[in-house]
């Protein structure tokens, strides 16, 4: 362990995003200018884990003064050490600006970005080294899991996640210390925990960034599940296509094995919990419990019938616990600071906060953990920085592919369970897709469909069948073939689809449908009954473009872009398109100055 006192500490988020920026050559280019300065024993380079703000990576706090660098490049580095590290200077150019006021800011606390947030799970994500076990044990890390084996009995481990009213973050919402009590009831010889970080949905990556940059709490969480229901062993299934997310986890394990926090014999309580690591090939149905047990199994990841549940009969026919990443999170708080802490933030039936990944149309793209009873509004205006190009918000799919999508009169909708479901979305697992003016909805309901479609694992014919037909329908009208009488069978048919498939996936499968057809019909009437896209998104129904002639100035720009020549015109003046030629692609509308190009 690094004993060395230094008088600065420069963190850089190390997540996924800031990889695929270029944290890591901003980082060597950082260590470069230290070295030639002779500043390596004054100054600590820390590489931590996600720190939530992905639009403006590589991000970088300087401390102990706290400053907050974003967007930068390894050619920064020369003046970022001669200016702030020499000289104590602040670099303005470096410093996030608000996009409104143009207003320099110095702390990521006074970013709107972060100001609405309560970072709970998230509490370590761009802190602290999430390779160094001894970062975790200096920010309270393994100190529940300490007290529940000393000071605790199961039971009474158990009754404190009850009391907290925790709900599973991985989409249904079902009460963790019911789904613990069950496993430790259950009678069986061996039992076992699962943490499932097979994160699936499009958009998402809550669960892979914590696992990148607090590793150990989730193991803490897990160790804590196993002593309250009784099992000895324990697997993280996270898909493959994670590396950086397994790379740091199989860290963590070694670490907390060498500490003699997994293994035998913790605390010397006599209590032993081994882990593993599974890698899912990323089959979107593994995130279904069932599924994702048969596949640990070495098994085709199909889900089976229940019951009977895995806490009676899970892995390898064992009593088993299942729950994702982010509610093992919480765990280590709870017990911890007890269950009347944790249930200060958030909402009487949903307690604590939710992580949710920000994509889509947005300003602000990233990783937000907001406290439970926040509206949507302010996750997308106040956290999100709103639409981009200052266009019209649409609609937001919250959830998934098994959520759905809701209008802008559900913005004041508050984040919760119980309200999300009575509008007919859900919680899911995190997944935030916010959506713009010119997105077609039903093209939406076709993309996710499509997805889910696509991801069936074939068992079940409601699944099978079902959405191969809906998703047929769907590209019909898309394409300006739709029928009448497709609207209603489309409804029949998700339905039945929702009442009659085997799992969870199939059951939720038709969601997007329902709830775009709920709340955006007049657009589906649109594409089947004028032939018209009302968001001009669909192109087989939109029209060719044609050139006002009194506006157009002659500029050639449409002619160089257009892929297909279909522009004709001399140099200053008036272009024309041949209709039959053009292909609608619209980049001649792009590239007009003086927008004479219309549809």
């Amino acid at each position: 362990m690094d004993q060395s006192i230094y008088r600065s500490h420069i963190l850089i988020c190390g997540g996924t995003g800031c990889v695929s920026s270029g944290c890591k050559e901003v980082r060597s280019s950082l260590e470069g200018e230290l070295a030639r300065h002779e500043l390596e024993d004054e100054i600590k380079v820390l590489e931590t884990g996600c720190h939530g703000f992905c639009e403006k990576g590589p991000l970088i706090i300087v401390y102990p003064e706290g400053v907050f660098y974003c967007e930068l490049k390894p050619e920064n580095m020369e003046r970022l050490v001669e200016e702030h590290i020499l000289k104590g200077k602040i670099v303005e150019d470096f410093l996030y600006q608000e996009p409104v006021t143009n207003e320099s800011i110095q702390s990521y606390k006074d970013i709107e970005f972060y100001k609405k947030q309560e970072r709970i799970t998230l509490k370590n994500c761009g802190y602290i080294n999430p390779e160094k076990i001894e970062e975790y044990i200096a920010t309270g890390g393994y100190q529940a899991i300490g007290k529940a084996l000393t000071k605790m009995t199961p039971q009474e481990v158990i009754d404190e996640v009850k009391d907290s009213a925790l709900r599973g973050r991985g989409g249904a919402g079902f009460p963790t210390g019911l789904k613990w009590q069950f496993a430790s009831e259950a009678e069986g010889d061996k039992k076992y925990v699962i943490c499932n970080a097979d994160e699936g949905d499009p958009g998402a990556f809550m669960d892979r960034s914590l696992l990148e940059g607090d590793p150990h709490r989730i193991i803490e969480g897990m160790i804590i599940a196993a002593y309250a229901i009784g099992a000895d062993e324990g697997y993280v299934y996270v898909r493959a296509e994670y590396p950086l997310a397994i790379k740091r986890l199989r860290i963590a394990i070694k670490e907390a094995e060498e500490y003699g926090l997994l293994g035998d014999n913790l605390f010397g309580t006599g209590f032993n919990f081994e882990l593993h690591i599974k890698e899912g090939a990323g089959a979107f149905v593994c995130g279904e419990e069932t599924a994702l047990m048969a596949s640990i199994e070495g098994k085709r990841g199909m889900p089976r019938p229940r019951p009977p549940f895995p806490a009676q009969k899970g892995l390898w026919g064992k009593p088993s616990n299942i729950n994702n990443v982010e509610t093992y999170a919480n765990v280590p708080n709870i017990i911890r600071d007890g269950a009347e802490t944790y249930k200060q933030v958030g909402t009487e039936g949903s307690t604590g906060t939710k992580v949710f990944a920000l994509t889509g149309k947005i300003n602000n793209t990233g990783l937000a953990e907001v406290p439970m009873g926040i509206t949507m509004r302010e996750i997308i205006y106040d956290i999100g920085g709103g639409i981009n190009d200052g266009k019209e918000f649409k609609a937001v799919q919250i959830g998934g592919p098994s959520g759905g999508c809701l209008p802008e009169d559900k913005l004041d909708l508050t984040i919760d369970y119980d309200s999300l479901l009575e509008v007919g979305a859900m919680m899911g697992s995190g997944g935030l897709v916010v959506m713009d003016e010119e997105t077609c909805m039903v093209d939406v309901a076709r993309f996710f469909l499509d997805f889910t479609q696509s991801e069936s694992c074939g068992k079940c014919t409601p699944c099978r069948v079902g959405t191969k037909q809906m998703l047929d329908i769907l590209e019909r009208i898309t394409i300006g073939e739709g029928q009448e009488g497709d609207i209603e069978l489309l409804e029949r048919l998700a339905e039945n689809i929702k009442s009659t498939s085997l799992c969870g996936l199939g059951q939720t499968a038709p969601n997007p449908v329902l709830s775009t057809l709920r709340y955006f019909r007049d657009e589906y009437e649109a594409h089947i009954y004028e032939q018209s896209c009302p968001a001009g998104a669909c192109e087989e129904l939109l029209g060719a473009y044609i050139i006002d002639g009194e506006a157009c100035v002659g500029c050639t720009a449409c002619t160089d872009v257009c892929p297909v020549d279909a522009i004709s015109g001399e140099a200053k003046e008036e272009h024309q398109i041949d209709e039959d030629a053009c292909i609608a692609c619209g980049v001649c509308v792009e590239k007009c100055p003086v927008d004479a190009i219309t549809q």
